[in-house]
């Protein structure tokens, strides 16, 4: 049986967000832009230029699910006034706490959304992963972030490309690069940026000791083939290795994987798990942009050659978690103060409190 008050007070709460949603989103407006965007898709010379047409047809997309997002909630908002007034009515009705519920849900995620204003917020998410020093233990560390992020990404829709793994050579992993594809993939994970550590008893220790590991995640936005980044060719060294992921006899017997430095930065991207040396390269060039737009980004400048320095390991600066899993289990964010003693299923890619917690703190 549920109480009326509290229950109407909660439907209340929804409305008023309602309200700053629809001025946040202004879902007028929206409709208008779909129109026309909608408008430009229809005429015979859209795809004459298929780059500029993908690029519409993605921001059309993004605008279509942001109108049906506003509606799903709107509608359910009106269903809990239904639902209310069935009650009131002498009406019995099991899934009033479930819908409410629902909609709370779903509120707090497109509240959420509107925090998401960067440029690149909406993009596709670059993300490497790097063991720290340790050797194997820091290895498998990083393989079981992996692990956790792949779930993670899997759990909330997104689809996922493995660009380059190199594999440890006990076990774990050396790195790993995925694409993340899906809307506001880089607005999420961007959160997740730092170095994160791991307290456990070692598996790899016969006495049984405790060990603390750590590995880094970089995040950066997939940015479109048009957005204008000037890379000299005479600041990249470019070197061709053996692929050693997955991919046949043809991978093991080509050197068709590519590793590019940019020099004044120091910035590494390497791609291996292409068909060709060329795809590989073209990859890998993509993924040297996104590092650089997403540095100058957060730089503040519009220019690379105000970039200098080191940035091998720009993620190395701040610890911003840590995993205990010995000899108590908790994780804890040191930003946020956010902690979940539930350690199994924060690894199997429970991770929306903590990159909830960071998206609104970094927003206030």
């Amino acid at each position: 049986m549920i109480d009326l008050y509290e229950y109407k007070q909660a439907i209340g709460d929804l409305k008023k967000d309602l309200d700053d949603l629809d001025k946040t989103l202004r879902p007028g407006e929206l409709e208008d832009e779909i129109a026309q965007l909608q408008a430009k898709t229809e005429d015979v010379n859209f795809w004459n230029d298929p780059q500029s047409a993908q690029k519409t047809v993605k921001v059309l997309n993004l605008k279509r699910e942001k109108l049906k997002n506003f509606k799903d909630i709107s509608d359910s908002v009106d269903e809990l006034d239904l639902i209310v007034e069935l009650i009131e009515a002498g009406e019995d009705y099991p899934e009033a706490t479930q819908a409410l519920e629902t909609a709370q849900k779903e509120m707090s995620r497109l509240k959420l959304e509107t925090l998401l204003k960067g440029e690149y917020d909406a993009n596709n998410a670059i993300i490497s992963l790097h063991p720290g020093s340790g050797g194997t233990e820091s290895n498998d560390w990083a393989e079981m972030l992996l692990r956790m992020y792949t779930r993670w990404a899997e759990n909330s829709g997104y689809k996922i490309k493995t660009l380059d793994l190199q594999a440890g050579g006990v076990a774990g992993i050396k790195s790993a690069t995925l694409l993340i594809e899906g809307p506001n993939a880089y607005g999420y994970l961007k959160q997740e940026r730092g170095v994160h550590r791991l307290v456990r008893i070692s598996p790899f220790d016969s006495s049984g000791r405790r060990h603390t590991s750590f590995a880094s995640l970089d995040v950066s936005p997939e940015v479109d083939e048009d957005v204008e980044v000037d890379i000299d060719p005479d600041d990249l060294r470019i070197d061709t290795y053996r692929s050693s992921g997955a991919g046949g006899q043809h991978v093991n017997k080509t050197s068709s994987a590519i590793r590019i430095t940019h020099l004044p930065t120091g910035i590494v991207v390497q791609c291996q798990n292409e068909r060709s040396q060329h795809q590989n390269k073209d990859t890998a060039m993509r993924m040297l942009k996104s590092k650089l737009v997403q540095i100058m980004e957060e730089e503040n400048k519009e220019k690379l050659d105000e970039l200098k320095g080191d940035y091998g390991q720009i993620t190395w600066g701040n610890q911003i978690r840590s995993y205990v899993f010995q000899p108590y289990t908790l994780v804890k964010d040191h930003r946020t103060g956010v902690e979940d003693g539930n350690i199994l299923s924060v690894m199997n890619g429970a991770l929306d409190p903590f990159i909830n917690a960071s998206l609104i703190k970094n927003a206030s």
